[in-house]
């Protein structure tokens, strides 16, 4: 692909020995985005805003930012923010297995109200009490990073953990996201197909293919799908790809033709149909319209 998006990965070793989290002002973050703003990350981040407002996107998902407004980014959705008006702040971020290898539940991060597989999630605006006080929390991290010692993870863990439970219960007192979105916790079978789909997206459309792999029938699959996403598996399929194409036409300079290669389209023409009857336009007017 030509002008692929950078990916930044987690830099494990900053500290000496590994760990899996950290807290970095978004002045420092600024100088890695200097060629482009454009990005995707392969860990969690939850970015504060606390100086300065601007775009901030993720996605297809676009927001203006100000002091005190959170955003939540999983591994492998595009960034993009105004790295000139937003002024400063602080980056939340680690790996999912800092938590998960502490709870039985290895889906805990995904449990998250904020960090649902298949959706992307709005912003938070904190209140003033709970801004100051996870402000706190977040520089209690970082003291504790600093004088960090091998293994020695315990109150880390502890600290990340009180962060992220009271964005969750803000984030659900707020009612972001509605209704189905706790549904989806009700059935394993939902959040592995969420999360084959991501991983196999691009070469693998047919709901065939995703209830083999999760030993089930496809009209079993659509049943449970339909029941808790509302929609049918093929839908959710169709929709993933569609938004994966409609990244692509807007942070890269990929032909309509490579793109449609890649995302293993079987014709070029399939390939706009099929995104003209999803959006209402064809990829080549969606590039010029959202392109940034």
């Amino acid at each position: 692909m030509k002008n692929s998006i950078p990916r930044y990965t987690f830099y494990k070793n900053k500290y000496g020995s590994e760990l899996l989290v950290d807290v970095v002002e978004l002045k420092y973050v600024k100088k890695f985005l200097a060629l482009s703003s454009v990005h995707t990350l392969t860990y969690y981040d939850i970015t504060f805003v606390t100086e300065g407002e601007g775009m901030f996107s993720i996605d297809n998902q676009t927001c203006e930012a100000v002091s005190r407004d959170v955003f939540f980014s999983k591994p492998g959705e595009i960034r993009n923010w105004d790295t000139h008006r937003i002024v400063n702040g602080y980056a939340l971020i680690f790996e999912d297995e800092f938590l998960s290898s502490l709870f039985k539940d290895s889906l805990f991060v995904q449990h998250l109200s904020f960090f649902k597989s298949g959706k992307t999630s709005s912003k938070l605006q904190l209140s003033d009490e709970l801004y100051m006080r996870i402000l706190q929390i977040l520089y209690n991290i970082k003291a504790e990073i600093d004088s960090y010692k091998q293994n020695d993870v315990h109150v880390l863990r502890a600290l990340l953990y009180e962060v992220l439970m009271l964005l969750n219960r803000a984030y659900q007192k707020a009612d972001i996201g509605g209704e189905s979105t706790s549904k989806e916790t009700n059935n394993i079978h939902i959040n592995k197909f969420i999360k084959l789909v991501d991983a196999h997206l691009k070469e693998q459309h047919s709901v065939q293919y995703y209830a083999d792999k999760l030993c089930i029938t496809p009209n079993y699959l659509n049943e449970i799908v339909t029941s808790i996403m509302g929609l049918s598996a093929k839908q959710y399929i169709q929709n993933k790809v569609m938004d994966e194409s409609k990244r692509l036409l807007a942070y890269t300079d990929s032909s309509i033709s490579d793109i449609a290669f890649e995302l293993h389209f079987s014709t070029v023409s399939y390939f706009i149909r099929c995104f003209r009857q999803h959006t209402g336009e064809t990829p080549l007017l969606y590039r010029k319209t959202h392109k940034p």
